[in-house]
């Protein structure tokens, strides 16, 4: 699908937005690389002794970080790595829920973008008196902050995300040596054949945690570095389709239409995200109607019990979706069968299809299965997740700059 080329203006407001985030991402990363590192360490120790991972968030906009943490550990996406306990509570229950399940040696982490969230602060208090190694993602005077510091709250999140899916990847090397954690037996060193220049920490030995320490701690730079390059070649490639689909966005729910958001595993919480992005507008934005179709478990278990997984989200397509609201879409794949099969309902119904697919496309961009497809070119699914969260927010922020 073509489009009209973005006015001037909105093309200048979008490379500022490309260029904040890769300034952003040097100050974040290049500084806090060295303790990202010596977090990952601790955090294989406490999972080492049976510890688990639980994130903690009370604000709209840390729910989709809550539960994205959760999946990524709980279901890696890269084949080898292991299943990490790791539980989300999210919103209200986050404090009297620590209070209940926290163990000793578990870890409890407070996401979000909010500097003030005054239930994950109950939380992480609750967590340091049952003795959980505690970590944030804003100033909280966790065991670990790791503060992003920028004023823009999208800008924040992109980067905790990145931080999570680092802390999931470089977590598991500290389980190769297993010297190196705390009340475990030293073993032979990890030989890791042909793959070996991929991953040069797999070669130290099990004395010596300084060396793997500052592996990581480069490995740490390198994901950081291939982030903002991605970023960067989302929303410079996409920049038309970004522009398209706010103006989609814009128009459909200044007509009272609703955008319905949907996604599988890591990509349902983006959904997720969109949503409480739309909802819960920050800036004084107006709210903009939204519905988050991975949200009622009920409905979902219902339809793949009873029709199948294929059908989850094209039955709520069916039921919820009226001409000209919009579908808009994530998968990381852009294959996914129950995602081709919502943007179809949604086409027949007379709904604008927006879709986000990482890879080279897959079959929506290639069989040209929306109407708006913007495309993060990466094999890497951590970073083609992060990658579509700027081009969300890029598209959020131009949707109250497009015109009316």
């Amino acid at each position: 699908m073509r489009f009209a080329a973005p006015t001037a203006a909105l093309g200048r407001r979008l490379e500022g937005l490309a260029d904040r985030r890769a300034d952003a991402d040097e100050r974040f990363f290049a500084p806090e690389a060295e303790r990202i590192a010596r977090l990952c360490h601790a955090m294989a120790e406490r999972f080492a002794r049976g510890g688990r991972l639980i994130a903690v968030g009370g604000s709209p906009g840390a729910r989709s970080d809550v539960r994205h943490v959760a999946v990524e550990f709980v279901h890696p996406v890269i084949v080898g790595k292991r299943a990490l306990p790791a539980i989300g509570l999210a919103e209200t229950e986050g404090a009297a829920a620590v209070r209940d399940l926290a163990r000793a040696d578990d870890i409890v982490m407070a996401v979000g973008t909010d500097r003030a969230d005054p239930e994950a602060a109950a939380a992480l208090r609750a967590a340091a008196e049952a003795g959980c190694l505690t970590v944030a993602l804003w100033p909280a005077g966790a065991d670990w902050d790791l503060a992003p510091a920028d004023d823009d709250p999208f800008v924040r999140q992109e980067l905790g995300e990145t931080l999570y899916h680092v802390l999931w990847e470089l977590v598991h090397v500290f389980f190769e040596h297993r010297g190196l954690l705390e009340g475990r037996e030293a073993r032979a060193g990890h030989d890791s054949g042909a793959s070996a220049f991929l991953y040069p920490f797999l070669a130290e030995q099990e004395h010596d945690l300084e060396a793997v320490v500052g592996d990581v701690r480069e490995s740490v730079l390198m994901k950081a570095a291939e982030i903002a390059g991605l970023r960067a070649q989302t929303l410079t490639d996409n920049r038309d389709e970004l522009v398209a689909a706010a103006a989609a966005i814009r128009d459909s729910t200044d007509a009272g239409g609703t955008v319905l958001a949907l996604g599988n595993g890591g990509s349902a919480t983006d959904a997720m995200d969109a949503v409480a992005d739309l909802r819960a507008a920050p800036r004084g934005w107006p709210s903009r109607r939204a519905l988050d179709l991975c949200e009622d478990a009920a409905i979902l278990t219902a339809i793949a019990n009873d029709v199948g997984v294929e059908a989850i989200f094209a039955r709520q397509v069916i039921a919820y979706g009226r001409e000209g609201d919009v579908a808009l879409s994530f998968s990381t794949s852009g294959n996914s069968a129950n995602v081709i099969a919502a943007l179809a309902e949604a086409r027949r119904r007379g709904l604008r299809t927006i879709a986000m697919v990482g890879y080279d496309g897959g079959r929506v961009a290639q069989e040209g299965l929306a109407d708006i497809v913007v495309v993060t070119r990466s094999e890497h699914i951590p970073r083609i997740q992060e990658a579509q969260a700027s081009a969300w927010h890029v598209v959020r922020e131009l949707v109250e700059h497009a015109s009316p």
